[in-house]
């Protein structure tokens, strides 16, 4: 899922449906609106997979996706003010223009068992369409 960064919606829009384990949303609101403070309770989850969210703040990313069996399915461009979340399946990146970029995503970190990587299976003509 890439929000563009030329997403501007006024309000809370959610991207992600109330049963998915790693929530997007935006938030835009004019000056002086109240958010009324608040404490997130403890509340148990199982994880099962790790999600992870992308914010590209400067440069230029490609971003290749996988199927669950390691198959390439499509290419995208990422740039500054983009933000990506990876739910399902695989990817991969080339830094296209020197990039910084946030990752935010569940922990605790589990090391090697965390991950499963393997070999690019890129088309010979690269396709891909910006976000």
């Amino acid at each position: 899922m890439i929000v563009s960064r030329s997403f501007h919606e006024p309000g809370v829009h959610f991207f992600t449906n109330d049963d998915a384990s790693m929530q997007l949303g935006s938030m835009h609101h004019p000056a002086g609106k109240i958010i009324t403070p608040h404490l997130h309770n403890p509340v148990s989850r199982e994880v099962l997979y790790t999600n992870e969210v992308i914010f590209i703040r400067k440069g230029k990313l490609r971003v290749d996706f996988y199927d669950g069996s390691q198959v390439y399915l499509e290419s995208r461009i990422l740039e500054a003010g983009d933000v990506i979340l990876l739910v399902e399946g695989g990817h991969g990146f080339e830094v296209l223009e020197e990039v910084e970029m946030f990752e935010i995503k569940q922990g605790p970190y589990a090391g090697q068992r965390d991950k499963t990587r393997f070999e690019p299976q890129l088309p010979a003509k690269l396709s891909y369409r910006s976000s």
